[in-house]
C-alpha cells in the first residue's frame, strides 16, 4: 500500500543568528520557483526600500513582525513546495538556546536536517547544540552547509578546515547510523543552491536540491516493529455495513498483513487481522506510515488508544520510565511533580520520581544534583506513571516512544520526552 504522505519530505533546519538559513530557504522557493507573484514583488520592494543591490530571500520565510524587524528566526515556520519527484515540507527553527524548545518541535517530525555554518565562523558553541538535538532526535539524513562562501573567496582550505572541525563532533554521537553530507553554498547568490557554481569548482559533491531529491523516502525511516494505535473506532449506522467494526489509526513502524495474528493492548486479547483498507480501497498489507483501518475476525473489545500489534513483536509495559524530557514550560519541572502524560492519544496521571541529571547540549557533558529543569533544559528523569504503558524506547520506535506532558492547570504541553 501506498500512502501518498509517503512522498513528502520533511526536513528542519538549524542555524545561528545571520547565518543565513532563512536567506537559504528563500533562495531554494526563489530557485524552484515556488514563490507567489505578489511574495516576490514585496521581496522586490523590500529590498529596494533598504537599498540593497540583491533580492533579501529571508523575507520569503520570517513571517513574524518582530522576525522581520530584527532579521532573526522566532517561531517555527512550516514552508511547503513541491519539484518535479517530491513535495517538501521545511521546518524553519530558530537555532538561539533560549528557542532549544522551538528547535525540538520542529526537528521531531523531520526525516532530514539542514544545519547552517556561517564560513567565517566555523564550527561555534551553536554548531553543537544543533547537532546534539539532531542527534537526539535521531535524524537520519543531514546536510552541513557551510554558508557565505562568497565571503571567503571561495576558500576550498576554509571549507575542509570546518568539515574537519564538525567531524570531531561526530566522533560523540550516539546514533551512529546518521549520514552527514557536507555542501558549501552561498545563498545570497544561489552558489549550490539548485545551480553548481564555477566559484566551487573543487567542490565535486551535489548542490543541496540534489541532495535532497536524491534521499530515498524509504531509507529515512529506520526499521521498527509494528504498532498501529488506534485513534477511531468505526461503527458505521446504515443497514450495509450494520455489523462492521473497524479500528483507524496509522501504522508506526513495520508492517500488517491480512491474516497476521495480533494482540490488543492493554487487554491482551488476540485475534487476526481480517481486512486492510484505506477509505474505499482494500490491501492485503499496509506499511509504515500508513493512514489505515483494519477488522479483526473475532469480536474483541477494542478502544480508542489501545495498540494493535503482531503478536510476536510485543512491546515495553511498565509503569515506571527513564526517559530524556526537553521541558517547554515557564514554570520549572520538579521533582515528586504531577502531570499529565500523553502518548499518542492515550493520556494517563504521572509523577515526576526523580531528576537524575541535566544533559548539555553543547556537548560537554551533564549536571549532576539537579532538583529543577528550567524552559529549554534538556535532562534524564524518571516518571512514575498511574497505568501501565506499552511502548518501545525511541530509538527502536519512535512514534511508540515519544510522549508529551500536559500541565494539568493551564493545560499546556509542558514538555516532550523520549523513553529509554
Amino acid at each position: 500500500m501506498e500512502n501518498k504522505k509517503d512522498k513528502v519530505l520533511k526536513i528542519s533546519t538549524a542555524g545561528s543568528v545571520d547565518d543565513g538559513k532563512s536567506t537559504l530557504i528563500g533562495r531554494i522557493l526563489y530557485d524552484t520557483h515556488s514563490l507567489t507573484d505578489d511574495k516576490l514583488a514585496a521581496i522586490e520592494k523590500s529590498s529596494q526600500q533598504k537599498g540593497f543591490d540583491y533580492l533579501d530571500f529571508s523575507l520569503a520565510t520570517d513571517g513574524l513582525v518582530a522576525e522581520r524587524e530584527q532579521g532573526i528566526t522566532i517561531d517555527v515556520a512550516h514552508i511547503y513546495f513541491s519539484t518535479r519527484n517530491r513535495s517538501y515540507i521545511i521546518a524553519d527553527t530558530p537555532g538561539h538556546i533560549e528557542y532549544t524548545r522551538n528547535m525540538v518541535t520542529g526537528t521531531s517530525t523531520s526525516q532530514a536536517s539542514i544545519i547552517l555554518i556561517d564560513a567565517r565562523n566555523g564550527v561555534i558553541e551553536q554548531t553543537k547544540r544543533h547537532f546534539f538535538i539532531n542527534d537526539l532526535l535521531r535524524t537520519k539524513e543531514v546536510v552541513v552547509a557551510v554558508n557565505k562562501m562568497d565571503l571567503i573567496d571561495f576558500k576550498q582550505e576554509k571549507y575542509e578546515e570546518i568539515v574537519a572541525d564538525f567531524q570531531d563532533l561526530i566522533k560523540d554521537s550516539n546514533y551512529k547510523n546518521q549520514n552527514i553530507t557536507f555542501i558549501p553554498v552561498s545563498a545570497l547568490h544561489g552558489d549550490n543552491v539548485v545551480e553548481k557554481s564555477e566559484n566551487l569548482a573543487w567542490y565535486a559533491g551535489p548542490t543541496m536540491m540534489e541532495y535532497l531529491e536524491s534521499i530515498k523516502l524509504e531509507d529515512v525511516q529506520e526499521e521498527a516493529k509494528a504498532r498501529l494505535q488506534i485513534q477511531t473506532v468505526i461503527r458505521p449506522k446504515t443497514d450495509e455495513f450494520h455489523d462492521f467494526r473497524g479500528y483507524a489509526g496509522k501504522l508506526k513502524g513495520g508492517e500488517l498483513k491480512v491474516g497476521d495474528d495480533v494482540t490488543v493492548l492493554p487487554s491482551g486479547r488476540k485475534s487476526q487481522i481480517k481486512s486492510i483498507s484505506f477509505f474505499d480501497q482494500q490491501y492485503l498489507a499496509a506499511s509504515k506510515g500508513s493512514s489505515i483501518t483494519i477488522t479483526l475476525l473475532d469480536d474483541v473489545n477494542v478502544s480508542r488508544g489501545d495498540l494493535i500489534v503482531k503478536s510476536e513483536e510485543l512491546p515495553k509495559e511498565a509503569k515506571k520510565i527513564q526517559a530524556k524530557i526537553c521541558w517547554m514550560n515557564d514554570e520549572p519541572l520538579k521533582e515528586n511533580a504531577t502531570y499529565f502524560l500523553q502518548h499518542g492519544v492515550k493520556k494517563m496521571k504521572s509523577k515526576i520520581k526523580t531528576i537524575t541529571h541535566k544533559i548539555s547540549t553543547d556537548t560537554s557533558g551533564v549536571t549532576e544534583n539537579v532538583d529543577t529543569l528550567a524552559m529549554n533544559d534538556l535532562g534524564l528523569v524518571e516518571i512514575q506513571l498511574a497505568q501501565a504503558l506499552h511502548f518501545d524506547a525511541y530509538a527502536e520506535n519512535k512514534g511508540n516512544g515519544a510522549f508529551i506532558l500536559i500541565d494539568g492547570k493551564s493545560n499546556t504541553t509542558a514538555g516532550v520526552g523520549f523513553v529509554l
